[in-house]
């Protein structure tokens, strides 16, 4: 198989894992242990990792772009009113307003950041910066 046709395919496992981990997501999200919002970091957490993942076991950054993008449409499909009128996703109380406006925005900031991290692996040891 040629190597073209390999990174597609790299490029869609990526995009479906990202829309896996934004599912995941978006459905835990809400989750409250007391006042500590356990759902967000939790599905933060695993997001950052899954994209760090994506990029430095690939290289690629466009691996990265892509389980991002997961991300973010699973969490826009997933945030919508149904057809019927229900919704997947519960609407949320007062006082927990703020979490699903973290949480749409939180997909796409490390998207963006993990896939725009430069590259240190690249440079010689004079041009890195210093502890890298």
């Amino acid at each position: 198989m040629s190597s073209g046709i390999l990174r597609v395919v790299g490029w869609a496992v990526a995009l479906s894992i990202g829309v896996f981990y934004g599912t995941a997501g978006t459905v835990g999200q809400a989750y409250l242990l007391g006042p500590i919002p356990v759902g967000l970091i939790l599905a933060t957490v695993g997001c950052a990792a899954l994209l760090i993942a994506l990029r430095t076991l690939t290289g690629d950054r466009v691996n990265a772009l892509a389980g991002g993008l997961g991300i973010t449409a699973a969490t826009y499909l997933f945030s919508q009113v149904g057809p019927g009128g229900s919704a997947i996703v519960a609407a949320p109380t007062a006082g927990t307003e703020w979490i699903p406006l973290v949480w749409t925005v939180v997909g796409p900031a490390l998207m963006v950041l993990v896939a725009l991290w430069p590259d240190f692996s690249r440079m010689s040891a004079a041009q890195r910066p210093a502890g890298s």
